[in-house]
């Protein structure tokens, strides 16, 4: 017998893929990788890594902490600040470090056009069209730019950039109305232009502009409300796996987990696979969400434990299932998209991507 406990299999080669599939959605335009929050649960040095070797033109993160650790393990390429600097106390860190910044509010124009800096810096600023979370106030973007533009603290080929906020869906009346207060806002000014997201790159090509900004589609899910990854041509970068490490035949009526939370309707064997919520699988996934296992798919059954999850393998007659201990399952991932477990869990697959755990082994494929 021989037991594999949680494991992310990440696989290099359809991150190369979807690299591909982006530029062939995107051909005018740079690619900003986005690799906030451990490269969406991926390894943020182990993306960055290969990514160094595709034709990426930068790389965007949330935090400082994780531009200096892509600084530290030998990134070269330019890295953007997405939430800018948080304290004028960064700015002389990313003077340092070459990282270029978003400007979105008043407090980081002071403390950039006031800092004592060796060299100027690269800014992305950042207007507000509509998504209401960051970003310069339409009628400020223009005093903004110009005082930005005078500055010897800042390099003179400012990004323009905004975010959309409802590109996943096809049918918004929204998504147009921020382009054209970009376009309104950004026609008359120098410098390159971002706007699109993943969800923008697949549906919205008048978007994408100088610069796209992949995350989620970089990672082989589907951005968009309609569409699984398959239907967009990308891969899954992860694949998320476990073992079966117990079987046990039960009969009709009994019940299975915490809170005898399902009760099995005819004679059937139980499987118990190894992993949890304290690996990253939801906590509220429910009673049906589908296991790969030995090619077909299995439900979940019970409450997901901190450890493990119980699935129903079927087999009405005690001795008539054939899965043995040892049987690696797929919980996410080649073939079993992560966009079906999170409606299952009523998430998105963000959440689940950014939840893996430490404990979880990563293997790696290229």
């Amino acid at each position: 017998m021989s037991v594999r406990t949680a494991t992310a299999a990440i696989d290099l080669q359809a991150l190369a893929h979807n690299v591909i599939q982006i530029k062939k959605l995107a051909p005018h335009s740079q690619i900003l990788a986005v690799l906030k929050a451990n490269a969406y649960g991926h390894g943020l040095e182990r993306i960055a890594e290969a990514l160094a070797e595709q034709d990426v033109g930068a790389f965007g993160v949330a935090r400082l902490d994780e531009a200096l650790a892509l600084r530290a393990c030998g990134v070269v390429k330019p890295i953007v600040l997405m939430e800018g600097f948080f304290s004028p106390q960064e700015l002389p860190v990313l003077d340092v470090n070459n990282l270029h910044t978003v400007i979105h509010n008043q407090e980081q124009l002071d403390a950039l056009l006031t800092a004592d800096l060796q060299t100027p810096v690269k800014v992305w600023l950042k207007v507000d069209t509509g998504m209401h979370r960051l970003g310069v106030e339409p009628e400020q973007f223009r005093d903004f730019y110009q005082a930005l533009k005078k500055s010897s603290n800042v390099q003179d080929d400012i990004v323009l950039m905004s975010h959309l906020s409802c590109a996943d869906d096809v049918e918004s009346k929204y998504t147009p109305t921020q382009l054209s207060l970009f376009n309104s806002l950004t026609d008359v000014l120098a410098g390159q232009k971002t706007l699109a997201n993943s969800a923008a790159i697949c549906a919205w090509p008048d978007t994408h502009f100088d610069w796209v900004r992949p995350g989620l589609m970089l990672y082989g899910v589907s951005p968009m409300q309609d569409k699984v990854a398959d239907e967009l041509n990308i891969q899954p970068v992860m694949t998320l796996k476990s073992s079966l490490i117990a079987k046990r035949f039960i009969r009709k009526g009994e019940s299975v987990g915490y809170g005898a939370a399902w009760i099995a309707e005819q004679d059937t064997h139980i499987g118990v696979i190894a992993i949890g919520y304290g690996d990253g699988y939801p906590r509220h996934a429910s009673n049906g969400t589908p296991v790969l296992l030995n090619g077909r798919r299995v439900p979940l059954v019970g409450r997901v434990s901190m450890d493990m999850i119980n699935v129903d393998l079927g087999g009405a007659a005690e001795g008539e299932c054939a899965d043995n201990i040892g049987d690696i399952a797929t919980l996410w991932g080649a073939g079993l998209g992560i966009e079906e477990i999170a409606q299952w869990a009523t998430t998105i697959p963000y959440e689940l991507l950014c939840n893996i755990t430490r404990r979880v082994n990563m293997t790696v494929s290229s």
